[in-house]
Protein backbone atom coordinates (compact mmCIF):
# COMPACT_ATOMS: atom_id res chain seq x y z
CA UNK A 1 0.00 0.00 0.00
CA UNK A 2 1.49 3.67 -0.82
CA UNK A 3 1.10 5.93 2.05
CA UNK A 4 0.50 10.09 0.03
CA UNK A 5 1.84 12.86 2.62
CA UNK A 6 2.86 15.73 2.11
CA UNK A 7 6.39 16.92 2.59
CA UNK A 8 6.67 18.09 5.97
CA UNK A 9 7.81 16.49 9.26
CA UNK A 10 4.81 16.55 10.80
CA UNK A 11 3.05 14.96 7.64
CA UNK A 12 5.76 12.43 7.31
CA UNK A 13 5.70 11.39 10.87
CA UNK A 14 2.00 10.81 11.31
CA UNK A 15 2.41 8.93 7.57
CA UNK A 16 5.12 6.73 9.41
CA UNK A 17 3.30 6.24 12.68
CA UNK A 18 0.08 5.00 10.39
CA UNK A 19 2.34 2.84 8.44
CA UNK A 20 3.17 0.92 11.69
CA UNK A 21 -0.35 -0.26 11.96
CA UNK A 22 -0.23 -1.19 8.07
CA UNK A 23 2.57 -3.67 8.90
CA UNK A 24 1.59 -5.18 11.86
CA UNK A 25 -1.36 -6.92 9.36
CA UNK A 26 1.57 -7.93 6.90
CA UNK A 27 1.08 -4.81 4.39
CA UNK A 28 3.95 -3.64 2.63
CA UNK A 29 4.26 0.10 2.90
CA UNK A 30 5.66 2.77 0.57
CA UNK A 31 5.44 6.39 0.93
CA UNK A 32 4.92 8.92 -1.65
CA UNK A 33 5.65 12.95 -0.73
CA UNK A 34 3.30 15.21 -2.63
CA UNK A 35 2.53 18.68 -2.75
CA UNK A 36 -0.89 20.25 -2.15
CA UNK A 37 -2.15 20.32 -5.31
CA UNK A 38 -1.04 16.85 -6.35
CA UNK A 39 -3.34 14.94 -3.61
CA UNK A 40 -6.42 14.81 -5.49
CA UNK A 41 -4.88 13.29 -8.92
CA UNK A 42 -2.38 11.23 -6.84
CA UNK A 43 -5.73 9.57 -5.20
CA UNK A 44 -7.49 9.36 -8.61
CA UNK A 45 -4.82 7.95 -10.70
CA UNK A 46 -4.10 4.83 -7.81
CA UNK A 47 -0.64 6.41 -7.41
CA UNK A 48 -1.63 7.01 -3.85
CA UNK A 49 -3.61 4.29 -1.61
CA UNK A 50 -3.78 6.11 1.33
CA UNK A 51 -3.56 9.87 1.69
CA UNK A 52 -2.15 10.95 5.19
CA UNK A 53 -4.08 13.33 6.07
CA UNK A 54 -6.73 15.66 4.93
CA UNK A 55 -7.95 18.07 7.05
CA UNK A 56 -11.39 17.99 7.59
CA UNK A 57 -13.73 19.85 6.64
CA UNK A 58 -11.52 22.04 4.57
CA UNK A 59 -10.06 19.10 2.45
CA UNK A 60 -13.54 17.30 1.55
CA UNK A 61 -12.93 18.16 -2.00
CA UNK A 62 -10.03 15.46 -1.85
CA UNK A 63 -12.84 12.55 -1.66
CA UNK A 64 -13.31 11.73 -4.96
CA UNK A 65 -16.09 9.39 -6.00
CA UNK A 66 -15.36 5.59 -5.00
CA UNK A 67 -12.82 6.42 -2.23
CA UNK A 68 -13.62 6.34 1.79
CA UNK A 69 -12.46 9.04 4.46
CA UNK A 70 -11.77 7.18 7.52
CA UNK A 71 -10.08 7.46 11.68
CA UNK A 72 -9.60 11.11 13.00
CA UNK A 73 -6.04 11.04 13.81
CA UNK A 74 -5.85 14.26 15.66
CA UNK A 75 -7.63 17.63 15.78
CA UNK A 76 -5.75 20.74 13.74
CA UNK A 77 -6.38 24.36 13.82
CA UNK A 78 -4.16 27.71 13.86
CA UNK A 79 -3.58 29.22 16.82
CA UNK A 80 -2.11 31.96 18.09
CA UNK A 81 0.46 32.42 21.28
CA UNK A 82 2.52 35.01 23.56
CA UNK A 83 6.05 34.76 24.02
CA UNK A 84 5.65 34.90 27.69
CA UNK A 85 3.40 34.64 30.77
CA UNK A 86 -0.08 36.21 30.20
CA UNK A 87 -1.01 39.19 32.71
CA UNK A 88 -3.94 37.93 34.66
CA UNK A 89 -7.17 38.14 32.96
CA UNK A 90 -5.83 38.14 29.76
CA UNK A 91 -6.08 35.30 28.08
CA UNK A 92 -8.32 36.15 25.29
CA UNK A 93 -7.03 37.09 21.46
CA UNK A 94 -9.65 39.74 22.00
CA UNK A 95 -7.50 41.66 24.24
CA UNK A 96 -4.00 41.21 22.14
CA UNK A 97 -3.96 44.62 21.92
CA UNK A 98 -2.82 45.46 25.15
CA UNK A 99 0.10 42.98 24.94
CA UNK A 100 2.68 45.87 23.60
CA UNK A 101 3.86 43.18 21.13
CA UNK A 102 6.55 44.39 18.48
CA UNK A 103 5.29 41.63 15.74
CA UNK A 104 3.55 38.95 15.21
CA UNK A 105 5.81 35.81 13.83
CA UNK A 106 4.61 33.84 11.35
CA UNK A 107 4.19 31.67 8.20
CA UNK A 108 3.67 33.16 4.46
CA UNK A 109 0.54 30.37 4.54
CA UNK A 110 -0.75 32.67 6.80
CA UNK A 111 0.47 35.96 5.64
CA UNK A 112 -2.60 37.28 3.95
CA UNK A 113 -4.78 36.32 5.94
CA UNK A 114 -3.25 37.76 9.17
CA UNK A 115 -2.99 41.46 6.90
CA UNK A 116 -6.75 41.32 6.92
CA UNK A 117 -7.64 41.17 10.66
CA UNK A 118 -4.53 43.47 12.53
CA UNK A 119 -6.24 46.12 13.49
CA UNK A 120 -9.87 44.62 13.90
CA UNK A 121 -11.56 43.80 16.62
CA UNK A 122 -10.98 40.15 16.39
CA UNK A 123 -7.07 40.77 17.51
CA UNK A 124 -8.30 43.53 20.06
CA UNK A 125 -6.56 45.98 17.83
CA UNK A 126 -2.96 44.82 17.65
CA UNK A 127 -1.03 46.71 14.57
CA UNK A 128 2.03 44.57 15.39
CA UNK A 129 4.19 44.13 12.03
CA UNK A 130 4.05 40.82 10.98
CA UNK A 131 7.89 39.18 10.35
CA UNK A 132 7.27 36.11 8.01
CA UNK A 133 9.26 33.09 9.05
CA UNK A 134 9.80 29.61 7.02
CA UNK A 135 8.14 27.08 8.01
CA UNK A 136 11.70 24.92 8.35
CA UNK A 137 12.84 28.27 10.43
CA UNK A 138 10.16 28.54 12.34
CA UNK A 139 10.81 26.22 15.66
CA UNK A 140 14.17 28.23 16.42
CA UNK A 141 12.97 31.89 15.45
CA UNK A 142 10.25 31.07 18.23
CA UNK A 143 12.46 29.59 20.77
CA UNK A 144 14.52 32.75 20.19
CA UNK A 145 12.25 34.80 20.88
CA UNK A 146 11.12 33.43 24.40
CA UNK A 147 14.88 32.46 25.30
CA UNK A 148 15.34 36.47 24.77
CA UNK A 149 12.14 37.54 26.72
CA UNK A 150 11.00 39.12 23.14
CA UNK A 151 6.96 40.67 23.24
CA UNK A 152 5.70 38.85 19.94
CA UNK A 153 3.16 37.00 19.26
CA UNK A 154 3.03 33.47 17.27
CA UNK A 155 0.51 32.46 14.59
CA UNK A 156 0.94 28.69 13.75
CA UNK A 157 -0.69 25.72 12.81
CA UNK A 158 -1.38 22.86 16.07
CA UNK A 159 0.34 20.19 16.06
CA UNK A 160 3.45 21.63 15.74
CA UNK A 161 6.92 21.22 16.90
CA UNK A 162 6.56 24.45 19.05
CA UNK A 163 4.37 22.97 21.07
CA UNK A 164 6.77 20.48 22.30
CA UNK A 165 9.22 22.42 23.85
CA UNK A 166 8.64 25.96 23.39
CA UNK A 167 7.56 27.97 26.57
CA UNK A 168 4.88 30.63 25.49
CA UNK A 169 0.78 30.69 26.60
CA UNK A 170 -1.79 29.89 23.67
CA UNK A 171 -4.54 32.87 23.29
CA UNK A 172 -7.89 31.66 23.43
CA UNK A 173 -9.60 32.22 20.30
CA UNK A 174 -13.46 31.57 20.98
CA UNK A 175 -14.11 33.42 17.53
CA UNK A 176 -12.14 31.16 15.63
CA UNK A 177 -10.10 34.77 13.76
CA UNK A 178 -7.56 31.98 11.48
CA UNK A 179 -10.62 29.50 11.65
CA UNK A 180 -11.77 26.70 13.84
CA UNK A 181 -10.65 23.69 14.66
CA UNK A 182 -10.88 20.68 12.23
CA UNK A 183 -10.25 16.65 12.25
CA UNK A 184 -7.30 15.04 10.51
CA UNK A 185 -8.65 11.85 8.72
CA UNK A 186 -7.13 9.57 6.21
CA UNK A 187 -8.66 9.18 2.49
CA UNK A 188 -8.48 5.80 1.44
CA UNK A 189 -8.52 5.33 -2.86
CA UNK A 190 -11.29 4.07 -4.54
CA UNK A 191 -9.25 0.57 -5.13
CA UNK A 192 -7.91 0.29 -1.99
CA UNK A 193 -11.16 1.20 -0.13
CA UNK A 194 -12.93 -1.82 -2.31
CA UNK A 195 -9.94 -4.22 -1.36
CA UNK A 196 -9.22 -3.08 2.22
CA UNK A 197 -9.47 -6.28 4.41
CA UNK A 198 -12.36 -5.13 7.22
CA UNK A 199 -10.14 -5.75 10.32
CA UNK A 200 -7.54 -3.46 9.06
CA UNK A 201 -10.03 -0.99 8.39
CA UNK A 202 -11.19 -1.03 11.85
CA UNK A 203 -8.59 -0.47 13.12
CA UNK A 204 -7.35 2.72 11.07
CA UNK A 205 -10.36 4.00 11.77
CA UNK A 206 -9.93 3.63 15.78
CA UNK A 207 -6.74 4.69 15.53
CA UNK A 208 -5.91 8.29 17.77
CA UNK A 209 -2.63 10.27 17.61
CA UNK A 210 -3.51 13.44 19.10
CA UNK A 211 -1.88 16.86 19.18
CA UNK A 212 0.63 16.20 21.79
CA UNK A 213 1.90 12.66 20.01
CA UNK A 214 2.15 15.06 16.97
CA UNK A 215 3.80 17.67 18.03
CA UNK A 216 6.19 15.34 19.44
CA UNK A 217 6.69 13.63 16.29
CA UNK A 218 7.26 17.00 14.39
CA UNK A 219 9.94 17.84 16.93
CA UNK A 220 11.82 14.53 16.78
CA UNK A 221 12.18 14.77 12.92
CA UNK A 222 12.34 18.79 12.12
CA UNK A 223 14.55 19.57 15.15
CA UNK A 224 16.16 16.58 16.10
CA UNK A 225 16.77 15.25 13.15
CA UNK A 226 15.13 11.84 13.46
CA UNK A 227 14.21 10.34 10.57
CA UNK A 228 10.38 9.34 10.93
CA UNK A 229 10.26 5.82 10.73
CA UNK A 230 12.31 6.10 13.88
CA UNK A 231 10.00 8.76 15.48
CA UNK A 232 6.85 6.48 14.51
CA UNK A 233 8.62 3.73 16.46
CA UNK A 234 9.35 5.51 18.97
CA UNK A 235 5.69 6.99 19.32
CA UNK A 236 5.29 3.17 19.31
CA UNK A 237 7.60 1.80 22.09
CA UNK A 238 6.11 4.52 24.13
CA UNK A 239 9.50 6.50 24.22
CA UNK A 240 8.23 9.89 22.50
CA UNK A 241 7.03 11.55 25.34
CA UNK A 242 7.85 12.12 29.16
CA UNK A 243 5.93 9.35 31.23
Amino acid sequence: MTIGHLRTGCDAGCASAVARVLEAHEVEVAFLDLDRDERAAALAAGRVDLLVSAWMPRDLGLAGSGARVIGGLYRPSYVWAFTGALPAGQALLSHAGTLDVARIITTPDLEERLSALLGTDAVGGCRASVELCEPDALHDRVRHAVAQGERAIVAVEQPHAIFHDAGFSVLEDPAGALGGEMEARMILGPEAARECEPDLLDELDEMMLGNKVMSALDHAITVDDMDPEDAAEAWQRGRLLPR
